[in-house]
């Protein structure tokens, strides 16, 4: 049973954002830091990326584990109540991101996924973050 009436429920959904949330934020910083130059929220690339490196044809997805359901992570726990609507909802969550991953391959773009959860090691995150772009730092970048 949920704990919050609808409109409260209502309220507190409404305060989801679907960009500049702070994982993304963080990520940023890590990118920026690192000395890579972005563009965001690619609004003509499938799914809106929301780091975008044109002249590199990368970017990036910073995922919400539950939002996009993490696979294995204890942040991306269905709910129970209304579990029918919850379910139809983050499955077409999971097939849009996978639909929006194979659009992009196929345009020749090369797409890194970072989870909210692997946020808590930064370092870890630094080093994916250059293996997938390249040791150049800032000369290259887009």
């Amino acid at each position: 049973m949920d704990t919050l009436s609808p409109e409260k429920r209502s309220r507190l959904m409404g305060l989801v954002r679907g960009k500049d949330t702070n994982p993304e934020i963080v990520v940023r910083r890590v990118v920026y830091a690192l000395g890579f130059r972005y563009r965001l929220h690619g609004k003509n690339l499938p799914g809106r990326p929301d780091i975008v490196f044109a002249g590199r044809r990368s970017v990036i997805f910073v995922n919400g584990c539950f939002w996009h359901q993490h696979n294995a992570c204890k942040r991306a726990k269905r709910p129970e109540t209304r579990a029918e609507y919850w379910s139809a909802k983050l499955d077409r969550n999971i097939e849009r991101d996978r639909r929006n991953l194979l659009q992009l391959k196929r345009m020749g773009w090369r797409v890194l996924t970072i989870w909210e959860c692997q946020l808590r090691n930064s370092q870890g995150v630094s080093r994916r973050i250059v293996k997938f772009l390249g040791a150049g730092t800032g000369s290259k970048s887009a």
